[in-house]
């Protein structure tokens, strides 16, 4: 079965490529690189939304952290994630689509100044790095799984990271529209259909037994203890990415991709809405699995629990189920490799290159050009991560955690004052960045197991900075 598998999943990584190089018939210009001619449909800006963020974090690394702790342990993501889309789609499409920027970078410059913008793009580009890289990791991880240890988990990350750069490198945003529209229905299809199955099984006997289960092995305890420390450390875990999150190139891209504004802002918010449902199917599968081989679970979860699902699938379930599974699974992960990959690039490209340039000389053509040179620039430094990530043994779980710790820090609140309070000035802006990075960066040196995350430290220095230097030095109105 094992080459049969692997023939599939070749001949479904061809079929990405092929609908990759499709789509960049549809590219004529860096708007419709970055953009998609900001002509997008509905179903496809939900469907964009919904499978950008479920990515290999939903179908591996949340079950993993749900079985290793309980539901609890999840705050961050799927409910973190869930509420910045539905607060991105309610609070932040609406104005931003009004504006016609090419990248939030662009608000920041519009809204401030030049200063601001740089540093903020050089933030969020950054913050990709984990994201991106914890797909680039998945996707070897399960290369490795598919080809029983023939293909080692390093050789499948460069597979991996080379199928969805090729991609990703010639189609950009029209790329990412078609290839998620078809991985969504992949991945929906797949998942239930693989539900329905593992549910039939006679360890398993439906739903309503695998949750039972769960909740009297104390699953489901989700509220934390009620002390201090705790409940700051799991409201922290909320908003980290909850808010951190929010000023993201990606969630913009796809709102910002809408033929409306009323798409830009339903298509979030039902996209966040539908993945935080769908982050389920995943951790009932995982905890079915225990119930059907426990041995088996109980080995891989003192080795990493990430390995139980995949293991399951490919030991438990018949040829076509497989096939089914690593499809979806495949799906999941190049969707959201693809999309976090773009929306780095497109920053770096943007807002910070691009200024350096003479204006005069940046034509359309010469943007697209460097735009796509930083797409395979920012693979290879993914790659690189990668590696040492597996060599540092950090979950999938936490490296998407640490991606929007920099963002929290020094890009929320110059974005959500920006919008919406109309003293938000320059200095105000600089000593929000200034003031939210160096705490929480000596946090992180100082306490990093603190009962206040130094992220959260960061998030509260930087609102304290942006009010203090706004009163002190009032915008400037024409």
């Amino acid at each position: 079965m094992d080459h049969t598998l692997l023939g599939f999943v070749i001949l479904y990584l061809v079929l990405s490529i092929g609908i990759g190089l499709y789509a960049a018939t549809k590219v004529h210009s860096a708007s419709d690189y970055i953009t998609a001619g900001r002509s997008l449909p509905m179903i496809v800006v939900v469907a964009m939304v919904f499978a950008t963020w479920f990515g290999a974090e939903t179908v591996l690394g949340i079950p993993a952290t749900f079985l290793d702790e309980n539901l609890g342990a999840t705050i961050s993501d799927p409910f973190g994630a869930s509420l910045a889309l539905i607060l991105f789609g309610l609070f932040f499409a609406r104005p931003l689509y009004r504006m016609k920027l090419l990248t939030l970078g662009d608000f920041f410059r519009q809204r401030y100044n030049r200063p601001v913008e740089v540093v903020i793009s050089s933030a969020i580009a950054l913050s990709y790095l984990g994201w991106v890289s914890a797909q680039v990791v998945a996707l070897g991880l399960v290369f490795n799984v598919l080809s029983s240890n023939a293909i080692t988990q390093q050789e499948g990350i460069l597979i991996g990271a080379a199928v969805v750069l090729l991609y990703t490198l010639f189609g950009g945003m029209w790329s990412v529209a078609l290839t998620t529209l078809v991985q969504m229905t992949v991945i929906v299809v797949g998942l239930l259909w693989i539900a329905k199955l593992v549910g039939d099984m006679p360890q398993v006997g439906g739903i309503a037994p695998v949750i039972e289960h769960a909740a009297a092995a104390g699953k489901f305890e989700f509220w934390p203890p009620l002390e201090w420390a705790a409940i700051v450390t799991f409201v922290a875990g909320l908003f980290t990415m909850g808010l951190g999150s929010i000023p993201q190139q990606d969630v913009f891209q796809r709102a910002n991709s809408s033929k409306t504004e009323r798409i830009a802002v339903w298509g979030t918010v039902i996209g966040g809405t539908l993945y935080f449902l769908f982050a389920a199917v995943p951790i009932y599968l995982t905890y079915s699995a225990t119930l059907v081989d426990p041995a088996m679970a109980s080995e891989l979860l003192a080795k990493d629990a990430q390995l139980v699902l995949p293991t399951f699938v490919k030991t438990h379930l018949p040829d076509y189920a497989q096939i089914i599974f690593y499809g979806a699974l495949l799906s999941v992960i190049m969707s959201t490799a693809s999309g976090t990959l773009l929306a780095p690039s497109v920053t770096i490209s943007d807002n910070i290159i691009k200024e350096f340039m003479p204006h005069h000389r940046m034509s359309q053509k010469r943007l697209l050009w460097i735009t796509r040179s930083v797409v395979v620039v920012f693979t290879v430094l993914v790659v690189a991560y990668s590696l040492w990530s597996l060599q540092s043994e950090t979950s999938i779980h936490q490296m998407v955690a640490n991606a929007y710790k920099v963002t929290l820090a020094c890009a929320f609140v110059p974005l959500l004052a920006g919008l919406y309070w109309k003293r938000a000035s320059n200095l105000g802006a600089e000593l929000s960045i200034a003031l939210g990075l160096l705490v929480w960066i000596a946090m992180e040196f100082i306490a990093p197991d603190a009962a206040l995350p130094p992220q959260f430290s960061g998030l509260i220095a930087s609102l304290v900075g942006m009010v203090a230097g706004s009163l002190a030095s009032p915008p400037h109105r024409a």
